[in-house]
């Protein structure tokens, strides 16, 4: 049994290891170092001069806030994640690859994000450390590598903030105003300020309202979609007659063979990015170890009942040949969303404008999503010793302060769109994070994976884990192969494009494939830095750092699982 309670000689009594430390007031707010003081509640909140200063002593390992209740969690889990990947993206996935591969390829995409998010599950009840998967590749995998993966995710998004304030703005001109996209950019941009000054507290009810939004919205297209299919449209629309499957027909399921499949599936991660972050935001929850499993579960729901169903409904309602689906090569023209286009079809007025809105509140959500996942990694990668140490500062309020400066300072950028060239400078930062979320994925995947042999190394064995990953290693090596296998498939369609007979191009292919190189220059730098490769399972400490865990609670909870019915234990993994 793992030793995470040590006596201390001098007092006679068990000291916690840090991770087991409470550090929370009465009221939910962590009283870390500055528990001799009583903070006012505007200075908790981070509205106040005092709460920018430092916060002292505290969990080593942990000194964010741990404010996020079960309900924050649940809704970056189920609906996190949902915004222009799937209202926008899917359309061109559908004009690439037709209505079965869109289905197919999200599909398989899902399996393998459920596997990941338990892993990363099972890792961060055990270790919830801030900085969640980049430490978590530091600890069992390889520090370079750590290193590397780190960099990548802030740099991720990094640059998904400028993206995201400007197809925000664009977003706007679905409306036809004339207004310049310049201001609403800045709009935006101090929206986005004025919730980090809120903290963690500010992101979880953002993304739990907007979240809320999101889910509603896609259950309202569900029944819309099964009455248009029906035939129950108004006679305004074209769907006043039994619609049916009639566009897997004609045009056909399948458009572009091989390489529109694996087209699609580089679309499918893009709308899946962002689903870790319940990971990460776990190290700011109030009780993770019962908040974070319940919240890793939901992520099955979202992925059948709000991508395949969804997505199923826009195959059979809008076809791969569309013209609309095109749109006009801009970052992001909302007029190529399939839901619009489904709405406008319908003739059912005001739909259309009201999706609009919520893809304008998602790209906005995905825009903090970035200040608070980016600013999160780069305090840990500085206090791990690969990042300036100035990010370390964390604030009386929880919030690392210099690190969500330094990410908001990225908005900026967005005013390159601006410019003439500004669409080809766009294109390019988004060739920088394209991969990247894949590159996250496979190394949570790998670090399960290492833990495990490091865990039973150790003389551990898989009862002894509060939280288990579902389909346990075999789950996390399944994730890792298919994530591989999409690189492969994305390599060549970088060099052959789907719906094209050109000769490969230079530009086109580093367009889609530029993270790599990336990647492994992080890998380079990381490795010439700390001097540090590949660890041996021996060298992989398991013990520092874990919560304090009820261990015979534990066991008597597992045995109770063990005597379940078959169909139980089924239910549970959904649950």
């Amino acid at each position: 049994m793992p030793s995470v309670v040590e006596e201390d000689p001098e007092k006679g009594s068990c000291a916690s290891s840090p991770l087991s430390k409470s550090d929370s007031s009465s009221n939910g707010f962590p009283a870390h170092g500055d528990a001799s003081e009583e903070l006012g509640v505007w200075t908790r909140v981070g509205v106040t001069p005092a709460s920018f200063r430092r916060r002292t002593g505290g969990d080593k390992d942990n000194r964010l806030n741990q404010t996020l209740k079960n309900r924050h969690l649940q809704m970056i889990a189920i609906g996190g994640s949902i915004g222009a990947g799937l209202f926008v993206g899917s359309g061109g996935a559908l004009n690439r690859g037709g209505p079965a591969t869109l289905l197919l390829d999200f599909a398989i995409m899902g399996m393998m994000i459920f596997n990941v998010v338990y892993a990363l599950g099972e890792l961060a009840v055990m270790y919830p450390v801030s900085g969640g998967f980049y430490t978590y590749s530091t600890r069992f995998i390889d520090p370079s590598w750590g290193f590397a993966m780190g960099w990548n995710y802030v740099f991720q998004w990094a640059i998904v903030l400028p993206l995201e304030l400007t197809v925000a703005a664009l977003t706007v001109q679905y409306w036809g105003t004339d207004i310049n996209i310049a201001v609403f950019i800045t709009i935006f941009w101090v929206a986005l300020i004025v919730v980090s000054v809120f903290g963690v507290i500010g992101y979880g009810e953002e993304e739990f309202w907007s979240s809320l939004l999101k889910l509603s919205t896609v259950i309202i297209f569900l029944f819309v979609g099964l009455i248009m299919t029906l035939g129950g449209g108004p006679s305004s629309g074209k769907f006043d007659e039994y619609w049916g499957a009639r566009y897997f027909y004609d045009p056909g399921a399948f458009k572009n063979g091989f390489k529109g499949f694996c087209s699609v599936f580089v679309t499918a991660a893009f709308a899946f990015s962002g689903t870790e972050l319940v990971g990460l935001a776990a190290a700011e929850s109030a009780n993770p170890v019962k908040n974070l499993p319940s919240a890793i579960k939901q992520v099955f729901w979202r992925i059948t009942l709000f991508y395949i169903l969804a997505l199923l409904f826009v195959g059979l309602l809008v076809s791969s040949t569309d013209e609309r689906l095109l749109g006009s090569g801009a970052l992001l023209d909302v007029t190529t969303s399939p839901f619009v286009i489904v709405a406008k079809d319908a003739g059912l007025i005001g739909l259309d404008a009201f999706i609009n809105t919520v893809i304008l509140i998602s790209v906005i959500s995905i825009g903090l999503s970035g200040v608070y996942g980016g600013s999160r990694t780069l305090t840990a990668l500085a206090e791990q010793g690969y990042a300036p140490s100035v990010f370390t500062y964390i604030d009386r309020a929880g919030r690392p302060l210099w690190s969500t400066v330094a990410i908001l300072a990225c908005g900026p950028i967005a005013y390159v769109s601006l410019s003439s060239s500004g669409v080809v400078v766009f294109e390019w930062l988004q060739a920088l994070s394209g991969l990247a979320a894949l590159f996250t994925w496979g190394s949570i995947c790998l670090a399960h994976i290492r833990f495990r042999s490091a865990w039973k190394f150790n003389g551990h064995t898989v009862d002894e884990l509060p939280f288990k990953s579902a389909f346990g290693i075999g789950g996390s090596w399944f994730g890792l192969i298919l994530i591989v296998l999409v690189l492969i498939g994305q390599f060549y369609t970088a060099l052959f494009p789907p719906g094209s007979d050109e000769p490969p191009s230079v530009e086109a292919f580093f367009q889609a494939y530029l993270a790599l190189p990336v990647v492994l220059l992080f890998w380079v730098l990381g490795y010439l830095w700390k001097g540090k490769a590949w660890l041996r399972v021996s060298q992989i400490d398991v013990h520092s750092g874990m919560r304090e865990h009820n261990w015979e609670e534990i066991k008597e909870t597992n045995a109770k699982k063990a005597a379940l019915p078959r169909w139980r234990k089924i239910l549970a993994l959904f649950f």
